[in-house]
C-alpha cells in the first residue's frame, strides 16, 4: 500500500483535470418515450455546445437525429428547454440559429416548417389528429417593443406558417397538454411580475374539429399558487402538481369542478420552471405514476398508486432525478448519485432493475479521489436554519501537514431559485481533489425545501442570500473543518450577484470569481429580457418606485467597501447579465489598486457551454486564487493576466 504524500491543501495534483470536464462531459435533459424509442438532448460542450437529439431504438442502437451544423435549441425566455416533440420516428425541433421549427425524418435533411421571421418556438406536443403542433411562440417582429408570447398551432405540411394563435392576453405561456382524445387541450400561463414559481394559472379548453379552443377556463392556480406540469392520464383525467400548501404536491381534477390530492407530503414534487420541459412524474399506465419528489435537497424515486391514492417508495442508488418519460412497465430519467454521474437511466418496473443508458461523463474516477458531501442544516439569521452540502478535501494520494485547515470555496447557484444537488460533480471534485473544501450554499430562496424558504428570499436579495453563504463558512470554521483566513467565494449569474454583494457588504471571504454575475441591480431592471424583467419587483421591489433599494444593494454603487481580489469570466453575448455589468467592476477595481482579472468569451451566452471555455474558466479561477493565497499548483494551467498584483 502507498503511503499519501504530505503536501499543503490546495497543492495536490489530481486526475480531474479541465481537460477532462470539458472534453469529456455532456449535458444530459428533456427525456421523451415515443414508442420503443427512448429520446433526450445531449449538450456537446466539444461541438461549441451544439445540442442534439439521440434516439435509442428499440434494439438498442444509438444515434444522433438532427445532423451537423442543426442546433436542437429553442431562445423563447433566452433559456430555452421544450427544445422538440417526436412522433412515430419523426422530430420537431427549434433551430438555434435561425429559430425556425424544423421537421426530421430519419435520413432526410431537416425541413423548415415556419417562416424565417423573428420569431421563436418551444415546448412543442404533437396534435396528430389535426396534423400540426402546439406550442410556446415568442414574437420578437416589432422592434423596441417587448416579445409578445402566445400559444399558436403550427401546420405540418407547410413551410411558412409561423402559427395560428390559440391563446393569448398573457405574458406567459407554457406546457401546453393535449388530451389523449384529441378534443381538450391544457396550458399553463402567468403574467407581470410574477415568474412561474410565484403563481401561475392552469387553464382548461375544449378543441373543436377545426382546431380552434372553445370554453376556456382557469380550473386552479392564482397569483400565490405555482401550477407545474400539468399531464393527462390514459384515462383522461387532468393531473398537475401545486403548492397551496406550501409545498409542490400532486392533484387532479375531479367530476365536482374541483380538483383532489393525491398524495400530501412535505415534500417538492415540481420545481422552479427556469426552462421549458422540465418533468417530475410520469404515467406507466392510467393507474400508476412513476415519480420523484425532493426532501431536504434529495430526490426520491416512487410509485403512485392513483386508485387508492397510495405512495410507495422505490429503492434506489440515486439522490438526484429529474426529466420523467414513462411507458408500460418502464421510465427513464436523468438522475446521479454523490458517486455516480448524472445518467440517463432505464427502469424497468417489473424487475426493479436499472440501466444505465448514457453518462455525462465516461471517465471512470477511483472513489477514493471523491468527496462524499456532508448535508448541512445550520443557523443563520433570524432564528432559521440554512441548508448546505458540504464536501470536504479528498485525494487518496495526499494528506495534508498535522495541524492544516483546508481552504474553503463558497459557492452560491444561479437563479436565485435554483439549487444545489447531491449529483456527482466533476466541477466540484476538481476542487476538493487538489486539496481545497467546498460548501455549496442553499441559501433562503432556492428551491426543494417548500415555498416558504422560497419566499425568504422576497425583498431580501443580496441580503438573505449572503447571511446564508456567511453563516455556513462562518459555522464550518468555527468547527475547525476549514481555514478561516482562506476563505473564498465564487457563483454564476445570480450566484455571481450574491458573490459580489459577500464580498462588498461582508469582511467574511478573502477572494471570490463572479461568472456572468450582476453587479448593477438597477442597470438589470432596466436591461434585462422579457422573461426576468418583473422578477426583482418581488425581490428588491417594483422600479423605479424602489430604486433605493436597487442603488444599495448594488456592489458597483459601493466599490470603496470592496477590498479583496476578484475574477471575472463573462460571455460577450449575454442577453441576461450583458458585458457592461463585469466591465464596471473591473474598472473600478483597477482604479483602486485591487488584485483583479477579466475573461472574456467569445460567442458566449449566458453560461458557457464550449469545452475551450468552461476549461478555461476552471482553471482561470484555480490559477487567480493560488496567486492570490501564494501556493504552488502541482499541474501547469494557463495563467491569467491579474492586474495590481504585488
Amino acid at each position: 500500500m502507498e503511503q499519501a504524500t504530505t503536501a499543503p491543501f490546495g497543492t495536490w495534483r489530481s486526475p480531474i483535470t479541465s481537460d477532462l470536464i470539458a472534453g469529456g462531459s455532456i449535458g444530459l435533459n428533456q427525456l421523451r418515450i415515443d414508442d420503443q424509442d427512448i429520446y433526450w438532448i445531449e449538450m456537446r460542450p466539444m461541438e461549441k455546445g451544439r445540442q442534439v437529439i439521440v434516439r435509442r431504438d428499440g434494439s438498442g442502437k444509438i444515434s444522433d437525429v438532427n445532423p451537423l451544423p442543426f442546433n436542437a435549441r429553442t431562445r423563447v425566455h433566452e433559456y430555452g428547454g421544450g427544445d422538440y416533440a417526436t412522433y412515430r420516428g419523426t422530430a420537431f425541433f427549434s433551430n438555434f440559429l435561425d429559430q425556425r421549427l424544423y421537421s426530421q425524418v430519419p435520413g432526410q435533411t431537416p425541413r423548415p416548417i415556419t417562416p424565417a421571421v423573428a420569431m421563436r418556438y418551444a415546448d412543442p406536443v404533437i396534435d396528430s389528429r389535426r396534423q400540426r403542433l402546439i406550442c410556446v411562440r415568442e414574437d420578437h417582429t416589432t422592434e423596441g417593443q417587448e416579445a409578445v408570447n402566445t400559444l399558436v398551432a403550427v401546420r405540418l405540411g407547410q413551410e411558412q406558417d409561423p402559427g395560428t394563435v390559440l391563446a393569448s392576453g398573457s405574458d406567459f405561456y407554457s406546457s401546453p397538454r393535449i388530451s389523449g382524445d384529441g378534443k381538450q387541450l391544457a396550458w399553463l400561463s402567468w403574467r407581470h411580475p410574477n415568474m412561474p414559481w410565484d403563481g401561475t394559472e392552469l387553464w382548461l379548453a375544449d378543441l373543436d374539429n377545426d382546431g380552434s379552443i372553445a370554453n376556456a377556463v382557469c380550473v386552479a392556480g392564482g397569483l400565490e399558487e405555482s401550477i407545474f406540469q400539468p399531464e393527462w392520464s390514459p384515462d383522461g383525467t387532468l393531473y398537475f402538481v401545486s403548492d397551496r400548501t406550501g409545498w409542490w404536491n400532486l392533484y387532479r381534477l375531479n367530476g365536482r369542478g374541483g380538483s383532489e390530492p393525491i398524495c400530501q407530503l412535505k415534500a417538492e414534487f415540481g420545481m422552479p420552471q427556469w426552462v421549458f420541459g422540465m418533468s417530475m412524474y410520469a404515467f406507466e399506465s392510467a393507474d400508476r405514476i412513476v415519480c420523484s419528489y425532493i426532501q431536504k435537497g434529495v430526490s426520491q424515486l416512487a410509485v403512485i398508486d392513483t386508485r387508492r391514492n397510495e405512495l410507495r417508495k422505490i429503492d434506489s442508488p440515486y439522490t438526484d432525478i429529474t426529466y420523467l418519460s414513462a411507458g408500460p412497465g418502464r421510465a427513464v430519467f436523468r438522475a446521479g448519485s454523490p458517486l455516480q454521474l448524472p445518467s440517463i437511466i432505464h427502469f424497468d418496473l417489473a424487475q426493479n432493475r436499472f440501466e444505465v443508458l448514457r453518462k455525462s461523463n465516461d471517465l471512470e474516477i477511483d472513489p477514493k479521489y471523491i468527496s462524499v458531501p456532508q448535508l448541512l442544516d445550520y443557523p443563520t439569521t433570524e432564528g432559521v436554519r440554512a441548508h448546505g452540502l458540504f464536501y470536504p478535501p479528498q485525494n487518496k494520494d495526499y494528506r495534508a501537514p498535522d495541524g492544516e485547515r483546508p481552504p474553503l470555496l463558497v459557492k452560491s447557484h444561479g437563479g436565485p431559485t435554483s439549487s444545489a444537488v447531491t449529483a456527482l460533480s466533476l466541477a466540484t471534485q476538481y476542487w476538493t481533489s487538489r486539496g481545497i473544501a467546498v460548501l455549496d450554499v442553499n441559501y433562503g430562496g432556492s428551491g426543494g425545501f417548500g415555498r416558504p424558504y422560497r419566499e425568504r428570499l422576497n425583498g431580501n436579495w443580496g441580503v438573505v442570500d449572503v447571511d446564508d453563504c456567511v453563516n455556513g463558512a462562518r459555522y464550518l470554521s468555527d468547527r475547525g473543518e476549514v481555514d478561516d483566513k482562506r476563505l473564498m467565494i465564487t457563483g454564476g449569474s445570480a450566484g455571481g450577484y450574491t458573490t459580489l454583494c459577500a464580498l462588498t457588504f461582508r469582511k467574511s471571504f478573502r477572494a471570490g470569481a463572479s461568472h456572468f454575475g450582476v453587479s448593477d441591480a438597477e442597470a438589470l431592471a432596466r436591461e434585462t429580457h422579457k422573461f426576468e424583467s418583473r422578477y426583482l419587483d418581488r425581490l428588491f421591489g417594483p422600479y423605479p418606485e424602489c430604486r433605493e433599494i436597487y442603488r444599495d444593494r448594488s456592489p458597483i454603487n459601493f466599490i470603496e467597501k470592496l477590498s479583496c481580489p476578484v475574477v471575472f469570466f463573462q460571455g460577450l453575448d449575454d442577453k441576461v447579465v450583458p458585458a457592461n455589468q463585469a466591465l464596471l467592476m473591473v474598472a473600478a477595481l483597477r482604479k483602486k489598486g485591487i488584485p483583479v482579472a477579466y475573461v472574456a468569451f467569445e460567442g458566449e451566452q449566458h453560461g458557457f457551454r464550449q469545452a475551450k471555455n468552461i476549461k478555461r474558466s476552471l482553471d482561470g479561477e484555480l490559477y487567480f486564487y493560488s496567486r492570490i493565497f501564494g501556493y504552488e499548483l502541482a499541474q501547469d494551467v494557463e495563467p491569467l493576466q491579474i492586474e495590481n498584483l504585488a
